[in-house]
């Protein structure tokens, strides 16, 4: 679990969509420690779990299927215990196989589609590790053959919400990092 120094909303002090987030992140991860403190603010809380979860990344132009790889391939760069564990079930939900899943991580081998492939592109350069990330004419030509100019923006959206999340949930130390993370806490 993870030691932030920032107060854990009781269950029973939490509105019911956060309830029903908590519980679903204790099933997959066994912590449910950001929920618990994005539960402090009703604003914060808001706006991710209902603005940007439900009307960006369950909602939008982009097909969730999309989103989910992307979303996983950048928890898998960026080393988070936490949303491992979730974005693998997301991915496996939206009909990825576990071969494709471990293959998202790391250097198994599995089949994708183009426009899977240009999404895993974008992570790549999204992800927080990329100092020198870019849209450059090549990776813009990969996903314009599968994406609308909306579609892309909508991605890159999702991708630059989801890492700056990454980057809060390690400061303020809301979530569990996995061995290979490559962000280590100062000493």
């Amino acid at each position: 679990m993870a030691d932030t120094l920032l107060n854990r909303v009781p269950e029973d002090k939490m509105a019911p969509p956060l309830r029903a987030s908590r519980e679903a992140a204790l099933r997959l991860s066994g912590d449910a420690t950001i929920i618990e403190v994005f539960a402090n603010s009703k604003a914060a809380s808001t706006l991710l779990f209902e603005d940007f979860y439900q009307k960006v990344f369950f909602g939008g132009e982009v097909d969730r299927r999309y989103k989910e790889l992307l979303r996983l391939r950048l928890s898998k760069l960026h080393g988070c215990f936490f949303c491992n564990r979730n974005n693998e079930a997301g991915a496996l939900e939206v009909g990825f196989t576990p071969a494709q899943v471990d293959a998202i991580g790391g250097d198994a081998v599995a089949e994708f589609t183009p426009a899977e492939n240009a999404v895993l592109a974008l992570a790549n350069e999204l992800a927080l590790t990329n100092m020198g990330g870019t849209l450059d004419a090549d990776l813009y030509a990969q996903l314009s053959a599968c994406f609308t100019d909306g579609q892309i923006i909508e991605l890159g959206t999702v991708g630059g919400v989801l890492g700056g999340m990454n980057k809060l949930s390690f400061v303020f130390n809301l979530v569990e990092r996995e061995p290979y993370c490559p962000f280590h806490r100062a000493a």
